[in-house]
C-alpha cells in the first residue's frame, strides 16, 4: 500500500476535523450538515489547487492567503474547536499532523505572487 502524500494527508485531516466539529455543534442527520459540507467541499478545492502542490506547507503556517475571508474564519472556528479533540480521537493523525508541520516547503520566486 502506499503511502498518502503531504497534501492527500492535510485533506483527510482537515475532513476529519471537520466532522468532528458538525457532529458535535451541528448534529446532522448524515455525514455533515450544509454548512459543514459547503466548508469541506471549498478546503478540498483549495488544497487541490495549493500553488507550492506536494511541496505545501500546512495551512496553518501558509504564507499566502487562498481562502476567502469568511471561509478563513470557519475553517479557524472549526480547528480550534476540533484540533485538540483529535489526539483523542485520532492519534496517528495528529501525530503526523506534528511531523508535517515541522516541513519546510522550498520557497522560489516562481511560487510567489
Amino acid at each position: 500500500m502506499a503511502q498518502a502524500t503531504r497534501a492527500e494527508r492535510e485533506k483527510k485531516t482537515v475532513k476529519v476535523m471537520i466532522m468532528l466539529y458538525c457532529k458535535d455543534n451541528h448534529k446532522p442527520i448524515g455525514d455533515l450538515c450544509a454548512e459543514c459540507q459547503e466548508l469541506l467541499t471549498y478546503s478540498q478545492k483549495r488544497a487541490e489547487h495549493c500553488r507550492f502542490g506536494e511541496d505545501k506547507p500546512i495551512c496553518g503556517d501558509c504564507t499566502v492567503h487562498c481562502y476567502k475571508k469568511d471561509m478563513r474564519e470557519r475553517i479557524r472556528t472549526v480547528m480550534r474547536y476540533a484540533g485538540p479533540r483529535m489526539i483523542l480521537h485520532h492519534p496517528l493523525m495528529t501525530i503526523q499532523h506534528v511531523i508535517d508541520k515541522r516541513h519546510k516547503p522550498q520557497i522560489g520566486e516562481d511560487r510567489i505572487g
